[in-house]
């Protein structure tokens, strides 16, 4: 057991939930079964893990990664995500890292160090969003502003990975509202559209 809690890096008194232990058990087991994976996911550790509901009642799986260990992540990506989807058979398995936002400065804040670009709310909602589409790369977005005021953002993907990530684009926008309360539609863009 602590093997497998060595896998979760949890803040001093609070414990992982269930969901989180059978996918660190998950990870555990791959890292043992295969030779190939095993020198890839050995440092490797999760933050948390949640379950959320997208589009017609399916779920999915939301690995928070720590911000050092995305890149290590994004070398097993393709494996670990196929062998977790076999493992959790009725779910789709995403992976983003677990960024932190910090309040805007006002006169009575404490800290007296001006907040990094990379922790406002603006980039932190950026990364998460190319994390969440990570084997493609995003090639343009554009923001509607309907007339009731409301605005949905739409993503165009990049048009090579058309048929390896088709069935996905609902998990990834279901994830991404669950995530950010934000409503976006991902698309891949026509053929003439993806050269500009």
């Amino acid at each position: 057991m602590s093997a497998v809690q060595h896998k979760l890096v949890k803040p001093t008194g609070i414990k992982p939930t269930d969901l989180e232990l059978q996918v660190a058990q998950v990870m555990l087991d791959l890292e043992g079964s295969s030779s190939e994976i095993k020198g890839e996911l050995r440092g490797l550790q999760l933050t948390a893990v949640k379950e959320v509901t997208v589009a017609h009642g399916k779920k999915a799986l939301v690995l928070f990664v720590p911000v050092p260990q995305l890149k290590a992540f994004h070398k097993a990506h393709g494996r670990l995500v196929r062998e977790l989807e076999k493992k959790f058979a009725d779910r789709h398995v995403l992976v983003v890292a677990n960024r932190r936002m910090l309040p805007v400065q006002t006169r009575d804040s404490r800290s007296t160090q001006p907040r990094p670009r990379s922790r406002t709310l603006t980039n932190v909602h950026e990364k998460l969003l190319e994390d969440l589409v990570f084997p493609t790369e995003i090639v343009g977005k554009r923001t509607k502003v309907r007339v009731d005021g409301t605005k949905q953002l739409k993503v165009f993907l990049d048009r090579k990975d058309h048929t390896s990530l088709e069935y996905k684009l609902e998990t990834f926008a279901g994830a991404y509202k669950r995530l950010t309360g934000k409503d976006v539609v991902f698309e891949f863009p026509a053929g003439a559209a993806a050269h500009e």
